[in-house]
């Protein structure tokens, strides 16, 4: 008798005659779902990006002795750092367990467009980031006497993290090749992340500061721009890159 396919399974060898997108769709969920679950046995990834960007923000609390208007106006380089930071550790963390467990060549060989692969760690690395988000927050509200709960900041933190998830995700996969993963994925990460990571500094800044909506609009197109651009980049290359 043979043994009946978890769901996972069942989702990524789908019938060839199933609709194309809603095959394409299930796949993608298969790998999210993959990933959180993996995650809520070992504990490992999201833990490590926690425990990191609470400490950087701890360490910026204690070195930057400043007054409370000077602390105000380092609040978005500083938070946007710390969100960098981990997300950069997140994002290697969750390529190398795939390829230290061989999951990846696994991943690689289901009868699925590659591209569902790529979406679904994407998807899954922005969750993990915006929990860590979510924790540090509050956290960062409380030591810095900032209120960081406003509408306009929080968009600009979902389209930022986006963007940097996005690329990240993409070059992961590229450096996860390489035995100099750990180092490597900064290098390559850090200059092009500087546009969105520079517009998500300008954005936080003129929300925090009440500035008008007229500033602020360049920095928010430019983040949606990049995220956009990058999405579709990284689906047309994702194929090729991992196939390297």
């Amino acid at each position: 008798m043979s043994t009946p396919l978890s769901p996972t399974q069942a989702d990524l060898t789908a019938s060839p005659r199933e609709n194309p997108a809603r095959q394409f769709l299930n796949a993608v969920a298969a790998v999210v779902w993959k990933d959180l679950a993996a995650e809520l046995r070992s504990r490992e990834l999201l833990s490590s990006m926690l425990v990191f960007a609470l400490l950087v923000i701890l360490i910026f609390n204690f070195a930057l002795e400043l007054d409370a208007k000077t602390r105000a106006t380092v609040t978005s380089g500083v938070l946007w750092v710390t969100f960098a930071f981990a997300g950069t550790l997140g994002l290697n963390r969750s390529m190398a367990s795939e390829k230290d467990r061989g999951c990846l060549d696994g991943l690689l060989l289901t009868p699925v467009d590659r591209s569902a692969i790529y979406f679904g760690k994407a998807i899954g690395n922005l969750i993990f980031m915006f929990i860590v988000e979510l924790i540090v927050l509050p956290v960062y509200s409380v030591l810095y006497s900032t209120n960081l709960f406003q509408p306009g900041l929080l968009i600009v933190i979902v389209l930022g993290s986006i963007g940097y998830i996005a690329v990240g995700t993409l070059l992961s996969a590229m450096a996860v090749q390489s035995r100099t993963r750990d180092v490597l994925l900064p290098i390559l990460l850090f200059p092009l992340a500087i546009p969105v990571l520079v517009a998500a500094v300008k954005a936080s800044s003129g929300f925090l500061d009440g500035s008008a909506m007229a500033d602020i609009w360049p920095w928010l197109n430019l983040l949606i721009a990049y995220d956009m651009i990058f999405t579709a980049v990284a689906f047309m290359v994702f194929d090729y890159i991992v196939e390297e």
